[in-house]
């Protein structure tokens, strides 16, 4: 199979953004963890998005993580920022401060909550492409919109230059494989269980919330069906099952879970925010032990 250009990289973190226990941005933490995220196999970086809790943070706080991030990882990492909101105005307003900041893409979510039309979810991304010089990758979730960007939208929107990439929870494979089909546009897989399905069908990669633990594990999955041993990348997938369910498919935000998880392996995370409440001392053991008892994989290139 042979997959797309890769834009931003194959193995994107949806990183967590990291909060001081006073509840403060901790960019220091952030640090840190971007520059373990890359050193483990993520290839770019995905900030502000939900998982970085972007409904909570301040558009100050949206700059000032760029900025730290950018620092820690130099300018041969992509970063992509999170700019999406249910205001065109302010969708703009935060594309240009993340240019501004050293963002090197800009992902836009469909419009949440008014659940505008197919010719309005349109006219809103064309009017961020044209606002700023970065390109954008579309964010397609209507689980979380209640909106989908229809195929046939996604089609005509492939038609803008700085519209190259698109991150895809919209759990429709043949829908993707229609756009794919038909346009240039570089998919990425958004939900963890389906990083090699969507791989296998010509995505360019992942943007992945369990790499915040596992980049390494995540990176092998792409490096094997890369290197034609299609039977080792399935098992790799299949060996990470495990926690990718008890992360991205309980009843708590995949925020939460990583978190958790990410605090009790002493790693940068901290406090969730309101709304958003911590997971229990149950279930934090219940992940700890999922993590621990993971059953080591050689990878093309990779051990762990």
């Amino acid at each position: 199979m042979k997959h797309r250009n890769a834009p931003f990289g194959r193995t994107l973190c949806a990183m967590v953004t990291p909060f001081t226990s006073a509840d403060t941005l901790d960019l220091d933490g952030a640090a840190r963890l971007a520059t373990r995220l890359v050193a483990g196999g993520c290839d770019g970086l995905v900030l502000n998005g939900t998982t970085g809790e972007s409904p909570t943070t301040t558009d100050a706080e949206k700059r000032e993580l760029i900025t730290a991030v950018r620092s820690a990882v130099g300018d041969t990492v992509p970063l992509v920022a999170g700019v999406g909101t249910a205001d065109t105005r302010h969708t703009i307003e935060l594309t240009l401060a993340a240019e501004k900041a050293g963002a090197d893409a800009a992902l836009v979510v469909t419009p949440y909550y008014s659940r505008p039309q197919q010719a309005a979810v349109e006219a809103h991304f064309l009017q961020i492409a044209d606002a700023s010089g970065l390109p954008l990758m579309l964010y397609d979730i209507p689980g979380r919109t209640g909106t989908r960007i229809a195929p046939s939208t996604m089609i005509r929107l492939a038609q803008h230059p700085r519209i190259i990439a698109v991150k895809d929870c919209s759990y429709d494979f043949f829908g993707t494989q229609k756009v794919l089909a038909e346009t240039e546009l570089a998919y990425y897989a958004g939900c963890d269980e389906h990083i090699l399905p969507l791989y296998a069908v010509g995505a360019a990669g992942c943007v992945s919330t369990v790499a915040n633990v596992v980049p390494g594990e995540v990176a092998a999955i792409l490096a094997a069906f890369d290197a034609g041993d299609t039977t080792l990348a399935a098992e790799l997938q299949s060996r990470v099952t495990p926690l990718i369910e008890a992360l991205m498919a309980s009843d708590l935000p995949g925020t939460v879970t990583t978190k958790a998880l990410l605090n009790t392996l002493n790693l940068p995370a901290g406090p969730v925010r309101p709304p958003l409440l911590a997971a229990d001392a149950r279930t934090t053991a219940e992940l700890l032990a999922l993590h621990e008892d993971r059953v080591p994989v050689t990878g093309p290139g990779r051990a762990f």
